[in-house]
């Protein structure tokens, strides 16, 4: 989600200034609710500022280029082996979602192929 715009910001601010009605009558007006009002104007008492604080950056990423190698080989190696097994072999600690999303990422898929020819009689 997006930072509201620091024209908006002004504009609450200046309505609560002004006291152009209540808190609940303000967030009406300009479609925000009465939480994100008393945070503006905590953020304005605590830091003087009103503009939008930097994002938080989140986690860094499990796998990094070494470790996106040994993923690679411990695929090559073992194509049917499980998140789990892979994690162990790349030599990441990490949630099983991540050593989903890391092949994914680097284009590698793992779908298997069919071994041998078709039935002719059920279907394929």
């Amino acid at each position: 989600m997006r930072a509201y715009s620091t024209d908006l910001r002004e504009r609450v601010v200046a309505a609560c200034d002004a006291r152009d009605g209540t808190r609940d009558q303000i967030a009406s007006r300009f479609s925000v609710s009465v939480a994100w009002i008393r945070k503006i104007l905590r953020q304005r008492r605590e830091t003087g500022s009103i503009a939008p604080r930097p994002h938080g950056g989140g986690h860094p990423r499990a796998f990094d280029g070494p470790a996106d190698l040994r993923l690679r080989e411990a695929l090559r190696a073992d194509d049917d082996a499980t998140l789990g097994e892979l994690a162990e072999a790349a030599g990441v600690s990490c949630v099983p979602s991540a050593v989903h999303r890391t092949p994914v990422r680097l284009g590698i898929t793992r779908k298997k192929s069919r071994g041998g020819r078709p039935s002719r009689t059920a279907p394929s």
